[in-house]
């Protein structure tokens, strides 16, 4: 299946999805403390989808995922399944939302701090933002994406961070996960070249230590090799005629 271009409708209704995946980190941020699982975390994410939106969790039964968020702590990666252990001060974790809203998804995540993070930890969450960031306000037709992981990989080693290989931003639209793969490291000026109604994601994973991974039993989810901490954060992006739109971003936030 080839890259698909968004029509105008398309458009309009990925936005709507876009704005309730966003509302939806702005609504679990003040529930994330010290003391609560990451079960209630999903609990209280999976109630507002379904009765305040009016929506689906995207993640839930998705090839077998079992919850209707990701939550990934400290040196998870990502697709951290919610359980009932809980956060600590000191923790960071990433929450991951995806809804479908009239059959078109929205797609977003970021690190979140319980309580007081180490030194390291905030600044591998301010510098993976910025990766992320970074990327974003690179797009607009005619560039390639591999500018868009140079970029990124170049501030994270920069930093003396490292970007995970095996997980990538992705297409999406009606399909979760579609053509093209986004890496976030690379050469510049290879890739696919961008066009206007492009919809993606850019997501890089980045870690404290090395960038190497390993699978738990779970089959789901993805930790660091060496136990370091990574950190990820996540938009939905619409290439325009002239760069771009953040369809995941609420009026008022920065990206």
């Amino acid at each position: 299946m080839g890259i698909t271009l968004k029509t105008p409708e398309d458009i309009e209704k990925m936005r709507i999805a876009g704005q309730l995946a966003a509302e939806q980190l702005r609504m679990i941020a003040p529930h994330i403390q010290p003391g609560i699982t990451t079960n209630e975390l999903n609990q209280i994410c999976h109630d507002y989808t379904i009765n305040e939106q009016q929506a689906i969790p995207a993640p839930l039964n998705y090839h077998g995922f079992p919850k209707s968020i990701c939550t990934s702590v400290n040196n998870q990666i990502c697709h951290g399944i919610p359980s009932a252990k809980k956060l600590k001060n000191g923790d960071i974790v990433n929450i991951d939302i995806t809804v479908i809203k009239d059959g078109y998804h929205g797609d977003t995540s970021k690190m979140f701090f319980v309580g007081k993070p180490s030194i390291l930890a905030e600044r591998l969450c301010r510098i993976s933002h910025e990766c992320m960031r970074l990327g974003v306000e690179m797009v607009k037709p005619g560039i390639h994406l591999g500018d868009i992981g140079h970029s990124i990989q170049k501030h994270a080693e920069a930093n003396h961070f490292s970007v995970v290989r095996e997980y990538c931003g992705h297409g999406i639209g009606k399909v979760f996960h579609e053509e093209p793969q986004v890496l976030h490291y690379g050469e510049a000026g290879t890739g696919v070249i961008l066009e206007p109604g492009m919809t993606f994601t850019i997501e890089p994973m980045i870690n404290a230590g090395k960038r190497h991974v390993r699978l738990m039993p779970d089959k789901w989810t993805v930790v660091t090799k060496d136990r370091s901490l990574s950190a990820q954060w996540e938009h939905t992006l619409l290439v325009t005629e002239d760069g771009y739109e953040v369809l995941t971003q609420l009026p008022g936030d920065e990206i």
